[in-house]
C-alpha cells in the first residue's frame, strides 16, 4: 500500500471518528474491533483489514449527511 494510501485512510479515521464525537474506544466498538486497534489505525501502525473498511463503510451508510460526505469521498466506487 502507497504511503499516500496509508495517510488518506489514517486521516479518514480519525476525521471520522472525531465526526461521530466517538472516542476510540466507542468506536472500536462501533466497528467491532479492539480500541488498541483503532489506536494503531490512527497512529499509523497498521491500516484497516479490508473487512474492517466495509463494516465501516456499513456503517456510514446508516448514517446522516455529513458521514455521507465522508462515504463520497473514502469509498466514491459505493456510490
Amino acid at each position: 500500500m502507497s504511503v499516500t494510501k496509508r495517510l488518506e485512510i489514517l486521516d479518514f479515521i480519525r476525521e471520522l471518528r472525531q465526526q461521530l464525537n466517538f472516542s476510540q474506544k466507542q468506536f472500536a466498538a462501533k466497528v467491532g474491533v479492539y480500541f488498541k486497534t483503532v489506536n494503531r489505525w490512527e497512529n499509523g501502525h497498521t491500516v484497516p483489514s479490508r473487512i474492517a473498511l466495509k463494516l465501516i463503510e456499513e456503517m456510514l451508510r446508516k448514517m446522516d449527511e455529513p458521514s455521507k460526505r465522508l462515504l463520497n469521498q473514502y469509498f466514491p466506487e459505493a456510490e
